[in-house]
């Protein structure tokens, strides 16, 4: 399955009281259905709000559906750089609106500084799926599943250079054995060869396929 990403700009920030405490939260369209994206890829309305549905129950609902500061490479959340946590994601129409806090960690209070100078943000939301075209348009298929309704990203200077990059993602699949997310080619070649066939060279090797493919 491709990393997916897609991105938007507009999104308003809010601060609520919890006692002497002033959260900031930012709230928005984090997702949009039957639509083509600039990206070129198009979320059928039944696709996303199969997996909105899912992610509700499973990350939102029990409070660990968290977001980081800039894309990682990979569809893996990194505790050590979230930045925020979604706290609702509610379907309006072909928009999916979420609502996400910003956190007292150390790339929170970055986000929060940059907000309150008057720097401009942008959210954007990293899953993982397969594609299929149909009729010109490059449409996400049922196995669409999301790593984060939204990390925080910094708007690109030349989006379509970081678009192509995007579309250049390795594949990846998620090994039920180690509960992590690995790029196919290596997952596949590992899973091929024999335990008592892969030395240390073999084993540099593959690492430095999973280096590079980034």
């Amino acid at each position: 399955m491709k990393l997916l990403i897609e991105q938007f700009e507009d999104y308003t920030t809010l601060y609520e009281n919890e006692g002497d405490k002033k959260n900031l939260f930012i709230e928005g369209i984090f997702m949009q259905a039957d639509i083509k994206n600039r990206n070129g890829r198009m979320y059928p309305k039944q696709v996303l709000s199969k997996e909105v549905s899912r992610y509700m129950k499973e990350s939102i609902e029990r409070k660990n559906a968290f977001g980081e500061l800039n894309h990682p490479p990979t569809p893996q959340i990194n505790l050590d750089r979230v930045s925020h946590m979604i706290v609702s994601l509610k379907e309006d129409g072909s928009n999916f609106i979420g609502k996400a806090k910003i956190l007292e960690t150390p790339m929170g209070l970055i986000v929060r500084n940059i907000i309150e100078g008057g720097g401009q943000l942008a959210v954007s939301s990293r899953g993982t799926g397969s594609l299929r075209n149909i009729a010109g348009t490059m449409t996400v298929q049922e196995d669409f599943r999301l790593a984060t309704a939204a990390d925080i990203v910094s708007t690109p200077s030349a989006p379509q250079a970081y678009i192509d990059s995007i579309m250049e993602s390795p594949d990846w699949v998620f090994d039920k054995v180690t509960q992590e997310w690995i790029i196919k080619e290596v997952h596949e070649e590992i899973h091929n060869t024999k335990p008592s066939m892969i030395n240390e060279e073999k084993a540099l090797r593959l690492l430095n396929k999973w280096l590079k493919a980034f």
